[in-house]
């Protein structure tokens, strides 16, 4: 995945057709945010230097190897592929000669605790005749939904998701077009009002989980992934997600940018008010003249930039801040095949709004769960020795804000889990271990440097939507950017990816450092 010599990039290097110099830009983090970054900053005629913590890319979608099992420790749903169509466009190469992305048919199985099941896809007529089984009256509900997630969708995907807010007045400009789409109700809210069967709200509500909202306080404005959805398809990469990362890591070394690893930024570096660089915790120093930090804002504010003064996003500020959920991750491996389980599976549990309020408000870890469970190797074998099946259960848990010992509830919770899945969609699981591995928020604090182990960073609340989310360019230092989970659109593999393409509208172009 890349060369790991530690070398030390020059500020500028020169532009091989041209022999001009060219401005350096070092891109802290290699998560989706930090690679689609490299990319763009790249094609438009910048040195870039990637500087990862770990000793891999992908940040949240590293790839764990163990015993012959390969295992993505994050992303898994890949929607909207044109935002990666783009970014091999720009490096001039073509997405499907590199990746081979396929359709997920059902995009999730969701399995009720009663046993019931619902198998979600792009398919409408498909879906309504599951939702006629449920609840026949909400069939018309549904298509009169699906057109406010439609709207909702035009509005603030295809309008928004990679437009910068740089001021209280790119906000104001779409304050009527919110209020026309109803921002200011819930997720859960929103669904409430077309759809009455409980089931269904479920199956129409859950989404925010997956980038760490709560569907009874986010804004309705992810009711867009819906539509989202069912415009470009849920799929996944042969290979894995992982594939994807190294398919970026491919471009990004054949546009002639480097990416060293084990190479952690303990400062950004400031001079006269502007970013110039940053020092690792070796203490070294490399100069830039543009920063870009894919890491959570509450590190690269709280941690990075300790010895400049933040008007904005001050220590208190940082605290008083709300996170989203944190996440316990079992990956195993499995002795034999589970050919019934599907690529992606939604396991609710007992509770719906009870177990949320619990990990959200109360922060306490619930004796219940909800569980998303992944199985690759329903589409893609080779992610396991012959004969058997990778799998991770993901659970959604209260970040490090309450007063969960994971050091001592890890291995208990795991266990739970486990009983769990044997008595239900995996028989005789645990029988069957072949490998185990799991991380917890701790896991995401100190070794992802997510404040809190938040599992993706700030809440996509409305107060914490677009200019109220610390902006894309950076409010504190002129030359510092922000990519990632925690600025301007949001979580999930498209917001990553359109964070970056915010890049081109608020980066300089090279051409003006030379």
């Amino acid at each position: 995945m890349g060369n790991k010599k530690l070398t030390v990039a020059a500020p500028q290097s020169p532009d091989r057709r041209s022999g001009q110099k060219k401005p350096h830009a070092v891109v802290i983090g290699s998560g989706f945010g930090g690679l689609a970054a490299a990319v763009r900053l790249s094609a438009r005629g910048y040195q870039v230097t990637i500087l990862e913590k770990l000793d891999a890319p992908g940040g949240r979608a590293y790839v764990h190897e163990r015993d012959g099992f390969s295992f993505d420790a994050g992303p898994t749903i890949i929607t909207a592929p044109f935002l990666l169509e783009e970014l091999w466009n720009l490096a001039g190469r073509r997405f499907e000669d590199d990746i081979d992305l396929r359709l997920m048919d059902p995009f999730y199985r969701i399995r009720f605790d009663d046993g019931r099941i619902f198998d979600y896809s792009g398919d409408a007529e498909k879906v309504k005749a599951q939702i006629a089984e449920y609840s026949p009256a909400d069939v018309a509900g549904y298509d009169r939904f699906m057109k406010m997630s439609e709207a909702v969708f035009k509005v603030g995907f295809e309008d928004l998701a990679h437009v910068p807010f740089n001021s209280v007045m790119d906000m104001a400009k779409i304050v009527p077009d919110m209020t026309r789409l109803q921002s200011y109700r819930t997720v859960y809210g929103m669904v409430s009002s077309y759809i009455k069967d409980p089931y269904i709200r479920q199956v129409l509500s859950f989404h925010p989980l997956l980038i760490g909202g709560n569907p009874f306080t986010v804004t309705s404005i992810y009711v867009l992934i819906s539509f989202l959805e069912r415009k470009w398809g849920v799929h996944s990469a042969m290979g894995g997600t992982g594939a994807i990362v190294k398919g970026l890591v491919s471009l990004i070394e054949g546009q002639g940018s480097e990416i060293r690893y084990q190479a952690e930024v303990d400062q950004i570096l400031v001079k006269n008010g502007k970013a110039a660089g940053v020092r690792l915790n070796s203490g070294e120093e490399i100069p830039a003249q543009v920063v870009v930090s894919d890491v959570d804002p509450a590190t690269t504010y709280g941690k990075m930039l300790t010895g400049h003064k933040r008007r904005r996003w001050t220590d208190s500020k940082i605290e008083r801040s709300k996170y989203s959920n944190g996440l316990f991750v079992w990956y195993f491996g499995t002795k034999r095949q589970y050919p019934d389980v599907k690529h992606h599976t939604i396991l609710l549990g007992p509770r719906y709004r009870g177990l949320i309020q619990e990990i959200f408000k109360q922060k306490t870890l619930a004796e219940d769960f909800s569980l998303y469970l992944y199985r690759p190797t329903a589409t893609d074998p080779s992610l396991a020795p012959e004969g058997c099946d990778t799998f991770y259960a993901l659970s959604p848990v209260p970040h490090l804000g309450g007063e969960t010992d994971w050091e001592a509830q890890a291995e208990p919770y795991r266990a739970r889990i486990a009983r769990y899945l044997s008595e239900t969609v995996l028989p005789g699981l645990e029988d069957q271990i072949a490998t185990s591995l799991v991380t917890t928020p701790q896991d995401f604090k100190h070794r992802l440097n997510s404040h809190l182990g938040a599992g993706f960073s700030l809440e996509p609340i409305l107060t914490q939507s677009a200019w109220f989310r610390p902006h894309n360019k950076s409010e504190e230092v002129d030359g510092l950017y922000l990519v990632g989970a925690g600025t301007h659109p949001g979580a999930g593999v498209p917001g990553v990816i359109s964070s970056a393409r915010v890049l081109d509208t608020v980066v300089p172009d090279a051409s003006s450092f030379v």
